[in-house]
């Protein structure tokens, strides 16, 4: 069970109280996870109902441990998915205790009266930093309180950044959830300092620095984002982007920022400024990928960019390409991470060639000669000789590996020494063990791609190797697979020309005619050209940062790679298939797991490890973490990575194990953006803390008022003037509209509640939105909108709503703050543009590329509003809009019946589909020819699919009509008549 520490124990005594409702905002790292638990552990009671909202699925399954841990077993926290029956949750509520529910399920049992929202003692939300007026928290929270006025509302947030932004954050906040008390716990709070500094680890800060080419790297990345970011503010000077510089973009909420500045423009942005929007986001992962990735997967995804940058999925020529990707750094970022990985030297030349009369490339004493003329140091001359020939047969003859490691394994290796010659020291200095804590080493990393790297490499590590080549074997092993790969996509390649550049190898159309004259030929002017692209890489090799003037930079790392590709693709067409795929490694290892000895051995390979002798290593997460330290107590405590967060978790971890011994080793790499954004995030936390304790002094309160108080109004409000002879008459039903259960994902059911409306849920088969006896609306989002056309769900929707309605309505809904365009102002434009006297049209000699490109989106309406004229369809700019323009459609008109409206398109009789298999009803839709209005004619008639498949053709025309019964029988039975041909 954690122990409470003193700052602990004083939110707790401030927000525990029943009677009030509360925000707790809380530095991130400092136990938010463990209050909360101990929270629920004091208002666990049957006597009580406790709603757990806006909790993830880990979340959840990680509280509920903790409770278990604590002792809230009986029955603990109960979690309500979607695989749960309306029954059961009712009855689970009824039985009262700690429940996590999701905020879809819980607002459509609010609205349907399913839980006894009287009863509810209160409300836990988490992440308070999300809930905004458009969620359905808010949602929740308005129908919390129109019906319980008594229960407590308590939400929690470490999330400070994230509620800085806007006009007064905190304030809306706390309007939305109803509170009036909010609690901000920084890192910097008094009782958080005095609890936290009263006992600290050991902490040994190591300063790496990075390798030369990494440093190169780094540099050339920063200054590309530094040119992105400028071409961004120049090309958009009415917005305002002066606030946004090259620090900001380490963090990923970076994007989200630059995008929703533009959302309000994004039709009008050409596509330069989509362009490089996504190269800042691109270029901030190439950031992190360099210091977290091994040279070999930065250099793969480097050539995945060029490739996807230069073409396009269909294989043509991408017109609008990165513009950093132009530029001399470019240049840098691509030829160094390629040394990082390996070194193409010049090919061995044959007797055929007059230079090799000149120097042998495979004098080592005439190349050392020839650099000590021009003033060049080889240090590994005298390991190049053993390396050729302990060449492995996998490695082209051209190729020399250099397998570049990143800094900080070598640094993590010596720090497991220096902790291993520690234990060894303690045990020879007492002879009983601590009392506290265990021996095992935790290593924290970035991401989860990070550690199991890094338990690779501890995993193959050579320890008696030199500094740098300790995890040789598992380079070359990714070098393997990377040659692999590269082969591969070469060989991919070949179909879509007629003649691969660079293969000397025959290809099978060329059969036909003279081999050899042809071959001899080709064989030459291949040479010649490798000659020449190997001296000018062997020059480049000498001058790694030199660039040549006389050429664009883009283009040598692009051919560069093409090249390479061809010639790895050429090797392994000479070589057996299986060279890359299998060794006779990994059958030796495959033969030693399966004899006898292994099984004698076991606990040698499977039993359980002394915690002396284990490694853990994981990836930062939540609040998981310090359950982590709580069941390992570890005692030395490696961070591969910086991360504020798990250095708070630290000091509260080493607090509350007072008599543990804790070091702890701070790795980081300096002078580059690991520490810069390391310190900006301490920053950051620290300016928005600030800001909101600013704002906390100067906030005005809202006064929350009871919407139902005056009824008469709403009554008067509904007089219906439609009554023949002028006589009025008042309507005791209050304004409502049915909305289908599907359509509580959306924001339009909350802010349809706030503007008046009694929202009813409902399953719907026909729309989504009933707001009249005769008015029924479609509603659909622009993404929702396309997927409609594409699989074709929207013309049946049209068509069922024409059939049942009057007024069927189709609703095209934007979203809030962002362009109100089906298309940009550049597609639009070049579409109507007129040839005139001085600019002719020009002669078309074929299809031009609109006429191969699909329909858009407006030519697909048009043609429905043909097929359909009855349908009306209506453009809503956001929500808010839409809410507005369904009360000015209810206006003076008669209130739907739900009864009626959930009859409508579904099966007369209830019982009806009580004993029906629900997947094979499924499967019956899919087949052609069966609609969602002959489906239930189709059941009736036949009993199973089976019996469907074994009818004639006649069989099913009978059942279907000609045309359909035709496409259902040939789609049925096209399997048998190819069998039978």
């Amino acid at each position: 069970m954690p122990i409470l520490l003193p700052f602990h124990k004083s939110i707790l005594e401030e927000i525990h109280d029943p009677a009030t409702s509360d925000l707790l905002i809380l530095a991130r790292g400092l136990g938010l996870r463990r209050t909360i638990c101990t929270l629920m552990q004091i208002y666990d009671s049957k006597q009580s109902l406790i709603l757990l909202l806006n909790a993830s699925p880990e979340e959840e399954t990680a509280i509920g441990d903790e409770l278990g841990i604590m002792g809230c077993r009986r029955p603990g926290l109960r979690i309500v998915g979607y695989e749960m029956g309306k029954r059961d949750r009712q009855d689970l509520y009824k039985n009262g205790g700690l429940i996590s529910v999701t905020s879809r399920i819980l607002i459509v049992d609010m609205l349907q009266s399913d839980i006894p929202t009287e009863l509810i003692t209160g409300l836990i939300v988490l992440h308070a930093e999300k809930v905004t007026a458009l969620s359905l928290e808010a949602f929740i929270v308005r129908l919390y309180r129109e019906k319980n006025k008594a229960g407590f509302l308590k939400a929690f947030s470490d999330q400070p950044e994230h509620i800085t932004s806007g006009m007064s954050p905190l304030k809306n906040i706390m309007k939305e959830l109803q509170l009036r008390r909010v609690h901000i716990y920084p890192r910097f709070h008094e009782d958080v300092k005095n609890t936290l500094e009263t006992r600290r680890a050991d902490v040994i800060e190591l300063y790496q620095r990075l390798t030369e080419p990494m440093e190169a790297i780094h540099h050339a990345i920063v200054q590309c984002m530094t040119i992105t970011l400028s071409e961004l503010k120049r090309s958009n000077k009415t917005l305002e982007l002066d606030d946004l510089n090259v620090e900001s973009a380490y963090f990923r909420s970076f994007d989200a920022v630059v995008r929703r500045q533009l959302d309000p423009v994004w039709h009008k942005v050409g596509p330069r400024t989509k362009q490089l929007v996504g190269d800042l986001a691109t270029l901030r992962r190439l950031l992190t990928y360099l210091l977290s990735y091994d040279a070999l997967a930065f250099h793969a995804y480097l050539e995945t960019l060029v490739t996807s940058n230069t073409t396009t999925v269909t294989g043509a020529a991408k017109q609008h390409q990165s513009p950093w990707m132009l530029t001399d750094a470019a240049n840098i970022i691509f030829s160094t991470a390629k040394r990082r990985c390996y070194v193409l030297t010049a090919p061995k030349p044959t007797s055929s060639v007059p230079e090799s009369q000149v120097i042998d490339v495979d004098d080592e004493d005439a190349w050392a000669a020839l650099d000590e003329a021009h003033g060049l140091t080889r240090s590994n001359n005298g390991d190049n000789g053993k390396k050729k020939e302990e060449k492995k047969p996998w490695v082209p003859d051209n190729m020399s590996p250099v397998l570049e490691e990143l800094p900080k394994w070598d640094l993590l290796a010596d720090v497991l020494q220096e902790i291993e010659e520690e234990l060894m020291r303690q045990e020879a200095v007492s002879t009983r063990p601590p009392t506290r804590g265990t021996n095992t080493v935790l290593v924290m990393t970035s991401s989860p791609r990070s550690s199991t790297l890094v338990s690779e490499f501890l995993g193959e590590m050579d320890g008696t190797a030199p500094k740098g080549s300790r995890g040789r074997s598992m380079m070359e092993r990714k070098l393997r697979t990377y040659l692999y790969w590269k082969g591969q996509n070469a060989r991919q390649k070949q179909p879509r020309y007629q003649q691969p550049p660079r293969f000397s190898v025959p290809q099978p159309q060329s059969s036909s005619q003279p081999e050899g004259e042809i071959s001899e030929a080709l064989k030459r002017k291949d040479k010649t050209r490798q000659e020449r692209s190997a001296n000018r890489r062997r020059v480049r090799g000498g001058a790694p940062m030199t660039v040549a003037p006389s050429k664009p930079a883009v283009v040598d790392p692009k051919v560069e790679s093409r090249d390479d590709g061809d010639d790895i693709a050429a090797f392994l067409a000479s070589q057996p298939s299986d060279l890359l795929v299998s060794s006779d490694a990994d059958a030796l290892l495959l033969e030693t797991l399966l004899s006898s000895e292994a099984e004698i051995d076991f606990d040698t390979h499977y039993g359980l490890l002394a915690p002396s002798q284990t490694v853990v290593v994981r990836a930062y997460t939540d609040d998981t973490d310090d359950q982590i330290l709580a069941e390992l107590q570890p005692r030395f405590i490696v961070m591969f990575e910086p991360n504020l967060d798990f250095v708070r978790r630290i000091e509260v971890y080493r607090n509350s194990n007072p008599g543990m011994g804790v070091r702890v080793y701070f790795m980081v790499y300096q002078l580059c953006c690991e520490e810069h954004k390391y310190l900006a995030g301490l920053r950051r936390e620290k300016e928005s803390f600030e800001k909101l304790i600013k704002e906390r002094g100067s906030m005005l309160l809202p006064i929350f008022e009871d919407k139902h108080a005056g009824k008469s109004d709403a009554v008067i409000k509904t007089i219906s003037t439609r009554l023949a002879g002028g006589r009025k008459e008042l309507s005791t039903v209050p304004s409502q509209v049915i909305v289908d259960m599907r359509e509580f994902r959306s924001t339009l059911p909350s802010l349809l509640h706030a503007s008046g409306l009694l929202v009813i849920p409902a399953t719907l088969t026909v729309g989504d939105y009933i707001l009249t006896p005769d008015m029924c609306v479609e509603r659909k989002s622009i993404p929702d909108l396309v997927a409609s056309f594409n699989s074709g769900r929207l013309y049946t929707q049209c068509e069922l709503m024409s059939v049942h309605y009057k007024q069927p309505i189709l609703l095209i809904e934007f979203e809030e703050n962002k362009s109100f365009s089906l298309e940009t102002v550049a597609e639009s434009a070049k579409s109507y543009a007129k040839p005139t006297s001085k600019y002719p049209a020009k002669k078309s000699t074929g299809p031009t590329d609109s006429d191969r490109a699909p329909p858009s989106i407006q030519s697909k309406l048009v043609l429905l509003m043909l097929h359909f004229p009855r349908v009306r369809i209506i453009w809503s700019s956001s929500p808010y809009g839409t809410a507005d323009i369904f009360n000015d459609l209810k206006a003076n008109a008669f209130e739907p019946d739900p009864n009626r409206a959930i009859a409508i398109g579904a099966e007369e009789d209830t019982e009806a589909g009580a004993g029906i298999n629900a997947a094979a009803e499924e499967l019956l839709r899919c087949l052609p020819g069966v609609t969602a209005k002959n489906v239930k004619y189709v059941m009736n008639k036949v009993g199973s699919v089976r019996e469907l498949c074994e009818l004639d053709r006649k069989g099913v025309q009978g059942i279907l009509g000609v045309e359909p019964g035709n496409a259902c029988y040939d789609f049925m039975h096209r399997g048998e008549r190819n069998t039978g041909s």
